[in-house]
């Protein structure tokens, strides 16, 4: 992914990083602020917000992702299309979009020839949140304009309803909880994320059942930071089931995570859409092996 950077020039001192950045990269500021939120722009390696204010001689860094994407055969449930947008089912193992590392076989290329649109960053042609590879479930693409700007701004506003259904390690959870704490790029380890640092992140949860050692719960997400689920259930001491970075890595067993409910009204039309994706047959399998009540949900 080729890098971009320049310094701030005395006069600039004091703007928004994501104006600045915009003029001076002759990029999009949606994009720029995209590039922000995916830790892909920097100001001397920190991780900031968009509305951070510049100081001058700071070093401005980005990673612009490059064009050339190509539709790919890859089979991806589809449980609602219109002309506006899509919904999927993603199967766990697959990247949303392309990006260091995974150059083609994700998401996108299995929907590109779906019209997935929108955006101006083009390796993430109509993508308005994403999952982990390893978490499964629903999402929403739109397919143009103007169904992308609209989501864009119902995620920003918390308009779209996300449910997860999780198995995490430990017991004693209360019924239901709120985790607020923030969320973002761990100082000690950039190639993770931590809680207690970076922006904003509020997560839902509510106890399905429990077991010797293990819970199964539902999980609402408030805001939609990367890993953020992982991160603040690990951060309470109560780290997903079979997580590799913040919990421990199971054998032969993959993330317990799974997006299980989507909701939201039609950017278009305004009709109130929801769906539900079933667990799928590993993760049921599995939770079956920690107890057998957990198959009784």
């Amino acid at each position: 992914m080729p890098s971009e950077s320049f310094r701030v020039e005395p006069a600039e001192a004091g703007e928004r990083l994501d104006r600045l950045a915009a003029r001076r990269l002759g990029l999009s500021r949606n994009l720029v602020q995209r590039l922000i939120s995916d830790n892909l722009l920097l100001v001397d390696d920190r991780e900031v917000s968009p509305s951070y204010k510049v100081s001058a001689e700071q070093r401005v860094e980005a990673r612009v992702p490059e064009a050339g994407l190509l539709p790919e055969e890859i089979p991806v449930p589809i449980v609602y299309e219109d002309e506006y947008l899509l919904v999927a089912d993603k199967p766990a193992g697959l990247v949303v979009h392309p990006g260091t590392g995974n150059p083609s076989g994700t998401l996108v290329n299995a929907l590109l020839s779906k019209d997935i649109s929108g955006g101006d960053d083009p390796q993430r042609p109509g993508v308005v949140h994403r999952l982990d590879r390893d978490t499964s479930g629903l999402m929403v693409l739109a397919k143009g304009e103007p169904a992308y700007s609209r989501l864009v701004e119902m995620m920003s506003a918390r308009r779209v309803g996300r449910v997860y259904r999780t198995v995490v390690v430990g017991e004693g959870l209360p019924e239901t909880g709120t985790i607020d704490s923030p969320v973002g790029r761990d100082p000690e380890n950039p190639t993770l994320m931590a809680a207690g640092v970076g922006r904003p992140a509020i997560t839902h949860f509510e106890v399905l059942a429990e077991t010797a050692g293990y819970a199964m719960l539902l999980v609402r997400l408030e805001t939609g930071r990367t890993h953020q689920i992982r991160v603040h259930l690990s951060a309470i001491g109560f780290p997903v089931y079979a997580d590799p970075l913040y919990g421990e890595r199971v054998p032969d067993r993959r993330l317990w995570l799974h997006a299980e409910r989507l909701s939201f009204e039609h950017p278009v039309n305004g009709e109130a859409m929801e769906f539900r994706s079933e667990i799928p047959r590993d993760l049921r399998e599995a939770a079956t092996r920690l107890d057998g009540s957990f198959a009784l949900w």
